[in-house]
């Protein structure tokens, strides 16, 4: 009987640094990172008439695919970084069942919204897949203040990634191993 998988869920509102801090914990660690923003530009590939909008057919895929893809990973005995902006309402009922499987930390990105709107601003100027995503029909203030974090009863970390990482890396591996 060996020890479980662990899935290093790293959540929070658009802008807040997730993708970012999920492939630098994934190196840090030594897994693999899946981020639902990614594996839904790939999606977009073979549906050239998209359209993002809420709850689009797409989106709906992508939800469903990013925990298999979890799933998988994690009954093969792979820890795995899960990265998404899911709001509680969305995590819970994919990560709920993994607790049987693998142990699941949390770590919840906050930045202020000049930052977030910067990010946002930013990476849809240079990024033609982040069509796929409906970035910038909120506010950024109303994007963060909207967020309704996960809440399971699992160790979690707050980082700010405000300017860097609060705590820093470092930190954020020693909460893992704990």
């Amino acid at each position: 009987m060996g020890v479980k998988p662990m899935v290093i869920v790293i959540s929070g509102p658009p802008g807040s640094g997730k993708t970012t801090l999920a492939h630098r914990v994934a190196a840090a660690v030594g897994c693999p990172a899946i981020c639902r923003d990614e594996i839904k530009e790939g999606m977009v590939h073979a549906t050239p008439a998209f359209v993002a909008g809420p709850a689009d057919p797409l989106s709906i895929r992508t939800l469903a695919t990013f925990f298999d893809v979890i799933g998988l990973l994690i009954s093969r005995g792979t820890t795995v970084v899960a990265e998404a902006a899911f709001q509680d309402r969305l995590w819970r009922p994919g990560l709920a069942p993994l607790a049987e499987s693998a142990d699941i930390r949390i770590i919840h990105c906050t930045v202020s919204p000049e930052v977030a709107h910067a990010r946002i601003t930013s990476r849809a100027a240079s990024n033609p897949l982040r069509k796929a995503h409906e970035d910038g029909e909120r506010p950024a203030e109303t994007r963060l203040t909207s967020f309704d974090p996960i809440s399971l009863p699992v160790p979690t970390l707050t980082v700010d990634t405000t300017e860097g990482y609060s705590p820093a890396l470092p930190e954020i591996t020693t909460f893992l191993t704990r």
